[in-house]
């Protein structure tokens, strides 16, 4: 299995859907729960989050073995967010 890193801030509404829709995927299928989430925030944080500059733009965004999978966009509904960090857990499975 391959660890997810998420850059999020704090107070960012799609960061805590994000975590949301890891604790729910993480509670349904026993193979995401198994998986690795460094959670990075990118002010408290910098020195960690200075290597994914200039790969993403929103948060949260996630990444699997340095490779964005998935950003946040203005707008998202949980349904999204959840569909999104769902494509990144089976990528890192």
């Amino acid at each position: 299995m391959k660890k997810i890193v998420m850059l999020k801030m704090e107070g960012c509404p799609y960061c805590a859907q994000a975590l949301a829709a890891i604790k729910e995927l993480k509670a349904e299928n026993p193979n995401y729960a198994a998986i690795e989430v460094e959670i990075l925030d990118k002010h408290q944080q910098r020195d960690l989050a200075e290597k994914f500059a200039g790969k993403y733009y929103y948060v949260p965004s996630m990444f699997v073995d340095g490779e964005k999978i998935y950003e946040a966009h203005p707008g998202e509904s949980y349904g999204e967010c959840l569909l999104s960090v769902k494509k990144v857990f089976s990528m890192a499975v």
